[in-house]
């Protein structure tokens, strides 16, 4: 747990002068008592309660404690049962992407694209960007920051390789972390590193078992979808036909913008240098239909606007960092509210 505000948290030692404050009233309530004729009698009209009344005087101090915390804006990590939906959106980095069949770029339209198809997104859609030329990365996990979004697909530079399947791996990987997807060893394995032998971690018998799923229908995940932005031409790394498979078994859709022409065109690159120019669309549109997904030739966001009608919500149990002064406020009002009931219920007054 931490504090968005913990300067509130310094005001907390002055909760002890309040014990203090009442300890001294109680001594001057005692010198009241001396008017009374004969002090036993008080003695035994209060015996037996004398606890009593403390309570109302605990409770409200424990409810200016819970006050002050809760002004403190405590956020932890609980699990909570909540609407969730995800979109990965895996786009092509790779040189031929600078390929300028598609103007003024093929990589200038597909950030256009992105950044249109973010502002024309429900706000309620978590968006995650896994980048990808020789191999894939997260460039920025799963959220609801547009603005982070953009600045992410902004930033993105170019690189050589096309690893396609690495990419839709890594994004499935991204939509269920729980499942412990290797997407390293996956990779390693299609490269045939170690004379075929998979990769192993020095610390894999400390890792948690990946969790067991049963296979279900192409499509049939509501949740959680992919929009590959790519030219399709994959040149190293796991193949991309069974990292669809991957999203297929999983129930999630693959919706693919294939960007450039199927006779490519030409590119500055440095001398010496292969890269693939034409698009790969028989591929694109094959990992479409193998996860039930739609396949788009465009260079902008047009074709993408009934994607996001294809998604729905699921409750899931998620732990998720909450800002929780709402209950802490809850409990110091209803101890409030205990405390002044008992008073006025065994005294006939508040104080």
């Amino acid at each position: 747990m931490y504090f968005l505000a913990p300067w509130f948290l310094w005001l907390l030692p002055a909760l002890a002068l309040l014990p203090v404050l009442y300890l001294w009233l109680l001594g001057r309530r005692r010198k009241l008592a001396l008017h009374y004729s004969r002090v036993g009698l008080v003695r035994d009209a209060v015996a037996g309660r004398q606890w009593r009344r403390h309570v109302p005087a605990t409770l409200l101090l424990l409810a200016l404690g819970g006050l002050l915390l809760a002004g403190a804006r405590p956020v932890g990590r609980v699990t909570l049962p909540w609407a969730r939906t995800t979109l990965i959106l895996a786009m092509d980095t790779s040189l031929s992407m600078r390929v300028a069949d598609i103007l003024p770029t093929r990589m200038e339209a597909a950030q256009e694209a992105a950044k249109r198809f973010l502002r024309e997104l429900p706000r309620h859609i978590e968006v995650g960007i896994v980048s990808f030329a020789g191999s894939g990365q997260v460039a920025q996990r799963p959220t609801l920051d547009r603005s982070a979004l953009v600045s992410v697909i902004d930033g993105l530079r170019l690189q050589m390789g096309t690893a396609v399947g690495d990419a839709i791996v890594l994004s499935v990987a991204e939509l269920f972390p729980e499942q412990g997807i290797d997407v390293m060893q996956l990779a390693v394995a299609a490269r045939g590193g170690n004379g075929g032998i998979q990769a192993r971690s020095l610390d894999e018998r400390s890792r948690p078992p990946a969790k067991v799923f049963t296979p279900v229908a192409a499509g049939s995940n509501n949740s959680a979808a992919i929009v590959l932005l790519s030219d399709g031409r994959r040149t190293t790394g796991v193949d991309a036909l069974a990292a669809a498979k991957l999203a297929a078994e999983r129930g999630v859709r693959i919706h693919v913008v294939g960007l450039g022409t199927a006779e490519g065109g030409a590119a500055n690159v440095p001398e010496g240098m292969a890269i693939y120019l034409q698009l790969d669309e028989p591929t694109l549109k094959e990992i479409a239909r193998v996860t039930a997904g739609e396949y788009y030739r465009a260079g902008s966001a047009d074709e993408l606007r009934g994607v996001y009608a294809q998604l729905g919500s699921q409750m899931q149990l998620a732990k998720r960092e909450t800002e929780l002064s709402s209950l802490f406020m809850l409990a110091s009002a209803v101890l409030a509210l205990a405390g002044a009931a008992l008073s006025l219920k065994w005294f006939g007054r508040l104080a």
